[in-house]
């Protein structure tokens, strides 16, 4: 996902001035956790605001920042907030990229915060979502041998993460013709975990260097080609705010 990503923004965000010059975007990330994805942004010298609801991963992203050098602090704003009330926190059209990975599952209804994200982003700014794969429910079942809980998730919405929380998945054309609604129409999409999703949480990658750049190298290929994409654990949707 990290490599979809920078290709986003090689693509629309091209450098600022010489070959090698990075263009500074303003970024917002919607429910960071620990920071991950935002912090590889800011140490690449982007300006990044981290807004979090949950309190326990509030204080997880502050410690993470606080351990980074002043470069990248000074880079990172911490806000606790919701998604779905940026209003309340910024102007419109304040952002070049607004990530929100990982959250819809957790929102009943992702209208109201798709809407709420679109306001602050700039026109051909870009939006990164990554959502569970509703048309795929049924595949890590499937695939672990839980024949009843395969067959309860074909037609479903809903599902049990791993945390044990009852989430809810989003199904590529629905999202499409929202993003369209909202005037961020979607240009392109990729799936993630097509061929790893049954490893557990906490599994270590290949310990041959070799080994492990094939592996994410074909999880890249399987999530940008058809079929495979289609039946990945989640999705990445980008869109354009027009």
């Amino acid at each position: 996902m990290a490599r979809q990503l920078d290709d986003q923004l090689a693509t629309h965000f091209p450098p600022a001035v010489g070959a090698h010059a990075v263009r500074r975007l303003r970024v917002l990330d919607i429910g960071p956790g620990q920071g991950t994805q935002a912090l590889r942004l800011a140490r690449a010298g982007h300006l990044v605001t981290g807004l979090e609801a949950d309190p326990a991963m509030l204080g997880a992203l502050q410690a993470a920042v606080a351990a980074e050098p002043a470069d990248v602090r000074g880079r990172f704003a911490v806000l606790q907030g919701d998604g779905r009330e940026t209003g309340r926190h910024f102007e419109p059209a304040c952002f070049d990229v607004v990530l929100c990975h990982g959250v819809l599952m957790y929102v009943p209804d992702p209208e109201p915060m798709l809407a709420a994200l679109a306001r602050v982003l700039a026109p051909g700014g870009l939006l990164s979502l990554v959502v569970r794969n509703g048309d795929a429910l049924a595949m890590r079942p499937g695939l672990l041998g839980d024949w009843s809980a395969a067959l309860r998730a074909f037609g479903s919405a809903g599902y049990v993460n791993r945390l044990g929380l009852a989430t809810r998945a989003d199904r590529l054309a629905p999202l499409t013709s929202t993003l369209a609604g909202i005037g961020v129409p979607l240009h392109s999409w990729y799936g993630v975990r097509v061929f790893t999703d049954t490893a557990a949480d906490h599994a270590v990658g290949p310990a041959d260097p070799n080994a492990l750049a094939a592996l994410l190298d074909a999880e890249e290929a399987a999530g940008r080609t058809d079929p495979y994409r289609g039946v990945a654990a989640l999705l990445h949707l980008c869109g354009l705010r027009s």
